[in-house]
């Protein structure tokens, strides 16, 4: 049987590495290395993030991290499937490229992000006040 494949959302990947309650509860949905798909735009909002809010050493420190994992580039099947995405569920670019890598490879998606809730594939680990 197939391992199943997950792609973290940038908001889940933040939560995580900032340790808070919510990231806590995350601990045990983020797979493996080998089954971990990483879009290379979140490859790019973690970089952002941590260069502005933690350094750029634990940026790179991340991003190596990142690469151990199966990073997914942008490529025209994903670009037009997150055209769709972006029509279909009024996502935002990047949002619609990040749910449309995980569509294209079957996979999952962890995301804390509440404008992909409802869609298929996704495991939503919505904010709320006290997280």
């Amino acid at each position: 049987m197939p391992r199943a494949l997950r792609v973290i959302d940038t908001s889940a990947w933040i939560e995580w590495l900032m340790h808070s309650p919510l990231g806590k509860k995350l601990d045990r949905h983020i797979p493996d290395k080998a089954d971990c798909l990483v879009p290379t735009i979140v490859q790019l909002e973690l970089a952002k993030w941590l260069t502005r809010e933690v350094g750029e050493d634990e940026a790179d420190q991340m991003i190596a991290y990142t690469q151990k994992c199966k990073v997914v580039a942008l490529d025209t099947a994903i670009a037009l499937l997150a055209a769709e995405m972006h029509r279909q569920y009024k996502l935002a670019t990047a949002d619609a490229i990040v749910y449309a890598t995980a569509r294209s490879h079957g996979a999952d998606i962890v995301t804390c992000d509440t404008h992909f809730k409802g869609l298929p594939e996704v495991v939503l680990f919505a904010k709320t006040r006290s997280t």
